[in-house]
């Protein structure tokens, strides 16, 4: 196998391994979000706000764990965000029973491309 090669699935694979990390973290404080919602009566203005931090913040992480290899940090890290974003939307259209296309969705891949090329420069740098 050339070089190459080599490098493509590596990039591939921390990819998918980043997205995978992104949507358990995103589940595990969307459950957390939800207690704390419930528990502490946070208005339901504040969860759309809730909900945008936890995408950043679960992409963030997820960048900083799997991303190891420094080169194209940023594309990578589109790539995470977009992917996240796009299977997040599924997921959670799937558990709320209907698929809502509006122009939040189109917010979402904004922000999640945003901080998926500033987590994928951050991971990429960090590693140097």
């Amino acid at each position: 196998m050339s070089g190459e090669k080599v490098k493509t699935h590596s990039a591939v694979f921390e990819i998918i391994k980043s997205v995978i990390v992104a949507v358990i973290i995103s589940l595990a404080l969307i459950l957390l979000a939800a207690l704390l919602i419930k528990v502490c009566n946070i208005p339901t203005s504040a969860i759309p706000i809730i909900n945008q931090a936890i995408k950043a913040l679960s992409v963030l992480v997820a960048c900083m764990v799997c991303l190891k290899t420094p080169q194209n940090g940023w594309l990578k890290g589109i790539a995470v965000g977009l992917a996240y974003i796009i299977i997040a939307f599924v997921i959670f259209s799937l558990l709320d029973g209907a698929f809502d296309w509006s122009l939040k969705i189109l917010n979402d891949v904004a922000i999640g491309s945003v901080t998926g090329a500033l987590s994928g420069i951050i991971a990429a740098n960090v590693r140097k």
